[in-house]
This record gives structure tokens, sequence and C-alpha cells, in this order.
């Protein structure tokens, strides 16, 4: 098919890219280049830089590629960013996710895949989370996510657009042969993080609380390679149905603990990393990890990276040979 795909050049984006170009696909990647990075992108895809917020640029993009199907993955992704700051993210999730889906309509595409987010649902009294569980995100964040979640039913019920959305647990590691990886700036997640401390960028990890009723008092969540990530799109982009919206997480089914992962790093890198135990982050939730069961019947789909020590070490070869991230300008 030909692909178009939005915020191609961020961390998950540019994987998937690849994958996309591995099976056959064309792959037209529309990014303003904020927070993604140019030196990112696949040379064998075709780079648009442009704003969806800017509905001329996106419907001027989309009516030249003409693909047949797009994967939506610009947005904002920071959660406590999102508290502080509600109205960027309605702004950068929500109404551009309605330009780019007029643009779509116009244009007679009837494919997409969506990055969602299992912070689409209420913090669970029971694990594993099953799609069919309560929504009811806590922070604007997840809310702009399950909004656009329902622009695409509504769309599917009102001219037919078929989507399946890909609800993520936390994304982690780098692509295998260490070419690109994850690049955040500020970084807020747990596995880049301990990674700085080992190549002498901060002098310990903060662990976020160590009294949470888990086997060893600190978080556990499903962490999913970014290559499995990208697998998954992939195998989306075929099995869109024409006029109806899915909702699907994409995870393990394992949850690892935040000790753990800083074992698992230790191990990977052959550095002590110094942790020390600070106060709770507010409404972190004790534990968090997916029932991919419908994911696996529905895709035929399955996390190949089931390792923990190998994912983190997959991010280790990346940020070793890119210790600043991308470059500048990139």
């Amino acid at each position: 098919m030909r692909v178009f795909v939005t915020g191609g050049a961020g961390y998950v984006g540019s994987h998937c890219v690849r994958a996309l170009l591995a099976a056959g696909h064309a792959v037209t990647v529309f990014d303003n280049l904020v927070n993604g990075h140019r030196a990112a992108v696949d040379p064998r895809a075709e780079l648009v830089v442009g704003d969806l917020l800017d509905p001329v640029a996106i419907r001027t993009a989309l009516q030249r590629a003409a693909p047949e199907a797009v994967l939506h993955f610009a947005g904002l992704i920071n959660v406590g960013e999102s508290v502080q700051q509600p109205l960027l993210y309605y702004r950068a999730n929500v109404l551009s996710s309605m330009n780019l889906l007029e643009a779509v309509q116009e244009a007679g595409v009837r494919r997409m895949v969506f990055s969602s987010t299992c912070a689409v649902y209420r913090p669970p009294e029971r694990l594993p989370l099953v799609e069919d569980m309560p929504r009811a995100p806590i922070s604007p964040y997840g809310e702009t996510k399950l909004a656009v979640e329902w622009l695409l039913a509504d769309c599917a019920a009102a001219w037919g657009l078929g989507s399946i959305s890909l609800r993520y647990f936390n994304a982690s590691g780098a692509a295998a042969d260490g070419t690109i990886g994850e690049g955040h700036q500020p970084e807020t997640h747990l596995i880049p993080l301990i990674l700085q401390v080992a190549l002498g960028q901060r002098s310990e990890i903060a662990i976020l609380g160590d009294d949470y009723p888990t086997p060893d008092g600190t978080c556990i969540r499903d962490y999913i390679h970014v290559e499995d990530l990208a697998a998954a799109h992939v195998a989306a982009v075929g099995a869109i149905e024409p006029g109806r919206a899915e909702f699907l997480n994409v995870g393990t089914g394992i949850g690892h603990s935040v000790l753990a992962v800083i074992k698992a790093a230790r191990s990977a890198t052959g550095h002590a990393i110094p942790a020390k135990v600070v106060a709770r982050r507010p409404g972190d939730p004790p534990a968090l990890y997916a029932d991919p069961r419908r994911v696996r019947e529905r895709l035929g789909w399955a996390p190949r990276w089931t390792d923990l020590q190998e994912v983190v070490a997959s991010a280790w070869r990346w940020h070793q040979a890119h210790p600043q991230g991308y470059a500048k300008g990139g």
C-alpha cells in the first residue's frame, strides 16, 4: 500500500516507518520536526515537513501522496506537562487529529491506525487490563487520546472510516541494529533515564516511591519493545475493516518493577547505576500491564522481545552510539 505516517520522525513512528518499508509499503512521512528528528526517518521514505495544526498543509500533503492508509503518531506525550498545560495538549492531540480526519475524509482514505495509550483506562482495580475495562483517564494526555478514539468511532459510523487504535503500554528499547532509538528532550521515560546514569550524564536514578503494594515496593509496568509495536502497526494496516473502529491493547502481558529494570540495566551496561528513593509521583498506579489476548487473536501478533534485559540492552546500544541523542538540527 501507499501509507501516510504522521509523526514518522518520532520514536515509535520512525521504527514503524522502517517496518512498513520492510513489508513492501511505500511511505510518506508528515512531521513538523519539533519533537521528531530528520535523521530518524528512513531515507527510502518521503519526508514532508508540515504541521497538523495547518489544515492546508495536511490537505495538500495527503492529496499529493494519495495514500491507501494513514498511521497517526503525531502528538504530545508528556503526562506531567499535560496536567500543567492542558490546552496545549488538546490543541496538539485533538484539534490536530480533527484536521487530519477532515483531510482523510476529503482524500477518500478509509483506513487509519491510531497511536493510543493505556492511559485511557481508569486506574485499574484488577489486572491485567483488558479492552472493555472502564475508560476514565486521570490526565489531560489520556483524555485527549480517548477523545481521538471517540472521533474515530464516530467517523466509522458517519462515513465508513475503518480504524484500529493501538493502546500502548511502555514503549521501550531501540532498533536491533542500534541505528535509531529514543531521543526525547527532555527525557521522561525510565529506561533512557537509567541509561543516562550509566553514561555519566546524571549522578543517580530517582525511584519514585518504594512503598507500593507490589512485591518489591516499586511500580510495575509492561515494557513493550518498539520493534514489536512497529510490527503490530504493520499487522493492523492489513486488518482494518471499513466502517469499524477497533481498540486493542499492545503489551507483553508481563509486568516488571522499577527495581527489576534497574537490575537489568546494571547487567546490560556493566555500570553500578546508583539509585535513590524519593517521594511518589502523584497519580502513579502501583501496577499496569496488558492482557494481550485480543491483539494476538485479531492481528496474529505476538511480541518477540520478551526478555527485559534484551530490551534494555537494545536501548543501551543506541545510547552508547548516540550519547547526545540525534544531532541538533536533525
